[in-house]
Order: structure tokens, then sequence, then C-alpha cells
């Protein structure tokens, strides 16, 4: 008898240690805190590197980690210990690669003094970026990207890099079931049907398995073993609060059995992005290189009298027409102008 030695590829003994390691969670892991899923994804461009080298999987999930930190600590004002459960998956849902990252998280943490901070919920787009850089800082510092290549993906209008955190687990149960999905098998048996007249597989795929995908059985089995995990390649981890470190500490200081102090956050509103980093997502051209020698420009002053730019205008001889008139001032009232401090990304 074969075993896929809890790799993750034989549905039916992976069904069963997933039903004892949900079981497990619920009862001993698991804070009685709401969690998130949240699931982070990469550019296709950016998978073959994941797919060669699967060490590299170990450095995507470290690289997940400081942008989910460095976004609640700027939610919240504060540095906070999360309790996260990530594991990493390679396949998608046709069984075709697709590298990404689901994480379960506690809807806020723990800070210095022991009090949990509880959060409303999580700003997806500034994650997404903080994710990115992350990323691209990481395959910048293995030299498998030029710091020039991972500038010019941050100012794509889509980088392809994503964050979803819409899936939200109030209790213990919906939580298991989620850990449930994320640990799921690369294949389901019930979607995969043998064509023999054309000697082909066949697997469904999509909502409730609508599509049907055929294809050759090499193709197929190299499909699935593809996505095998490396032998000792751990594919789950436990990180802050659900880390082993932690929660053995916890157990030796006998802290367990004090509950937890949870507050309600009111989280701070997010600072909105500088204006030259807008223009150059939506427009793709960067308002701060000077269009005649390609040299960066730096902003002198900021010109808010009418007079003063009229006089500029008619020096230059610039001559324009709105095609309609500017939006009144009270529109602006209760924009957020505040733009982020400049940061180096990469070396």
């Amino acid at each position: 008898m074969f075993s896929c030695r809890t790799r993750g590829f034989c549905p039916s003994c992976h069904a069963k240690r997933v039903e004892e390691w949900g079981e497990w969670m619920r009862e001993t892991l698991l804070l009685d805190v709401p969690h998130r899923q949240v699931v982070f994804t990469i550019p296709k461009r950016l998978r073959v590197f994941f797919k060669f080298d699967r060490r590299l999987l170990g450095d995507l999930c470290r690289s997940a980690l400081p942008a989910l930190n460095r976004c609640f600590e700027i939610m919240t004002g504060r540095a906070l210990r999360l309790g996260v459960i990530a594991v990493l998956q390679t396949f998608g849902d046709r069984i075709n690669l697709h590298v990404h990252l689901h994480f379960l998280v506690t809807e806020g943490g723990v800070d210095a003094a022991g009090v949990f901070h509880k959060i409303p919920g999580i700003d997806d787009a500034r994650l997404a970026e903080l994710f990115a850089r992350e990323v691209l800082r990481m395959l910048v510092g293995r030299k498998l990207l030029s710091p020039e290549w991972a500038e010019r993906i941050l100012s794509w209008p889509h980088s392809g890099f994503n964050v979803h955190s819409l899936v939200r687990a109030r209790t213990k149960p919906e939580a298991e079931r989620i850990g449930k999905y994320m640990l799921r098998p690369i294949l389901a048996l019930e979607r995969l049907t043998l064509l023999e007249g054309e000697g082909k597989v066949g697997y469904r795929h999509g909502e409730k398995g609508a599509e049907l995908e055929t294809m050759d059985y090499l193709e197929f089995i190299a499909r699935v073993t593809s996505h095998i995990p490396d032998k000792g390649q751990v594919t789950v981890r436990y990180y802050g609060l659900y880390a082993n470190a932690h929660r053995g500490k916890v157990r030796k200081e006998s802290l367990a059995a004090s509950p937890l102090r949870i507050v309600e956050e009111e989280c701070r509103r997010l600072p909105a992005k500088g204006w030259a980093a807008l223009i150059r997502k939506v427009y793709e051209v960067d308002p701060m290189v000077c269009p005649r020698c390609g040299g960066a420009m730096r902003v002198v002053a900021f010109l808010t009298e009418h007079a003063v730019v009229d006089r500029i205008i008619d020096h230059l001889k610039l001559t324009f027409a709105a095609e309609k008139p500017p939006p009144p001032t009270w529109a602006f009232r209760d924009l957020d102008l505040v733009a982020d401090p400049p940061v180096e990304y990469f070396p």
C-alpha cells in the first residue's frame, strides 16, 4: 500500500489528517477571538521562481508576515503580536501553477501589556502594496530580480500582487472550517474522470465543477506531481501568538488560564498615497522625472496663490482651455492630502 507521507497528495489519507488537524486547532490552538482569512497572491511572471526553487516558498511566507504586522501597526498605532496560521499552496483550481498563501489571522493582536486590540477590518489595497515591496525586496536580495525591474513592476497600474481578506470567522467552528479549506489536498477525486473513448483525463473546475478540462494522462501526472512538496518541506507554519515558542512560554508561565483583555480598536485613517505615486499609477508617467534631460526633479515650493500662478503662466506663454470648470473648493475639505514619507525600498 502506497502513502504520500503527509505531503497532501493522496485525497483519502490527507482528508483524515485535515479532520484531525482541524479538531486540534479548534480545541487547543485557536484563541477565542474573531479571525480572518487573508489570501496573498503574486504575479504570474514571478511564479516561475518558486516553481524551480521551492526554498523560496518559505521566504515568500516570511515576506507576507512583516507586511501584515506593518499593516496592523499602521492601523492601530502600536506594535502588536498577531496569531497567524500560514499555509503554502502552489496549485490552483485546475491543478495549474498558482503560488499563493492562505493566512488565518486573528482580528487584532496583543500589545506589550498583554491587552488584545481588536480591529474592525483590513485595508487590502495597502496590505497588497506592503506585501509587494517585501516580496520584491526578497527577490532583489537573492539576485533573481534587478532593482530596476522591481521598481518597474511597482509602477504598473496592475502589478499582479493581490490581497483578499473578506472571509471572516466569528467563532472557533467557523475558523476550523476555513482552516480545513486552507489545508485541502491538491486534487478532488469527485472531479476526476477518465475519458476512455478519447484516451484522456478530464478534471472539472470552476464553481461547482461547471467547467471540464481534458488533458493527456502524462500532462495530468506532470501537473499533480509538480505540486508535491519536497521531503521535509513545511507547508503549515505558525507565527506570533500561535508560534510553538510563544505557546510554550505561555504554558510555562501558566498564563493560559487568564483570559485576554480585549479592547475594541478604532483604527486610524491610513495616510493617502502621494500625488506623484497616484500620477505614476494612473498615467504611467513619473512627474518627478524631467521630460528634457531625464534627471530627477524635486519639489521646491507649493504655489497656492492664483496671482502668482497666473504670472508664471503668462511669463511662460502657456495657454490652455479647460473642458469643464474646476470643482468647488468645498469638495476638497474632507480629503486627506498627507503623503507618505519617502522610503528607500531597494538597495
